[in-house]
């Protein structure tokens, strides 16, 4: 077992954070790793992935068991919220929101979002909660919008001979995104994957011509 097998679990803005939820699972015996940023080959050009955040990685295989960890843990600490709190005055089509995107409501929020909504007289079951996760999983498989403007930058890099290039064109053909259920998927269309190893190639061939033309005498 290496680093590699493990995928991108939560992102926090704080280090603290990070390890106080790493502690948590490592608890329960959910083996952890604790990262500064993303891989290069598993971003996408304009996400918020490009942000410097710290990731817990786990195995994709305790996905499921780590997220029922996190689940008991908020909803011990749900006692502790102030009565105050901002999503008491949400609305029904706001909390059912929350429950469809976890991933960026935390596990608080989502049990809390529960609660109100079952307090306010609406049934909420475990199968109306797997089937909005089964959609947000599926929203957020999609690939990125089209990518025309680095494919053309892409192109005129490895035309260039430069490092560029290669990079952009690796990255189009081969990254690749992490889902909330431990999956990965391309980040991009197949054309632009397509694109991507087209550029990669180019700049491939490219690239050790400019450096030997470089290095050949004028005289």
């Amino acid at each position: 077992m290496n680093e590699d097998d493990f995928s991108i679990f939560k992102r926090f803005p704080h280090l603290e954070l990070a390890e106080e939820t790493a502690k948590i699972l490592n608890d329960a015996g959910i083996k952890t790793i604790i990262a500064d940023n993303v891989p290069p080959v598993d971003i996408t050009f304009g996400g918020s992935t490009l942000q410097n955040e710290i990731e817990i990685r786990v195995l994709p295989a305790d996905f499921r068991e780590a997220e029922a960890i996190l689940q008991k843990r908020a909803e011990q600490l749900i006692e502790e919220v102030d009565a105050d709190y901002y999503l008491f005055s949400y609305t029904d089509e706001e909390l059912y929101n929350i429950l469809a995107k976890p991933d960026e409501w935390g596990e608080i929020n989502f049990v809390l979002a529960q609660q109100i909504l079952k307090k306010r007289g609406k049934e909420i079951d475990q199968a109306q909660i797997d089937s909005l996760k089964k959609e947000r999983i599926e929203e957020l498989a999609q690939p990125e919008k089209n990518q025309k403007g680095w494919v053309v930058a892409g192109y005129i890099f490895a035309f260039i001979g430069g490092l560029a290039g290669l990079i952009i064109g690796w990255a189009l053909w081969k990254a690749k995104k992490t889902l909330p259920d431990g999956s990965k998927v391309y980040s991009y269309s197949e054309k632009d994957r397509n694109q991507g190893k087209y550029i990669f190639y180019i700049g491939l061939i490219v690239l050790p011509i400019i450096l030997l033309i470089k290095t050949i005498p004028l005289f």
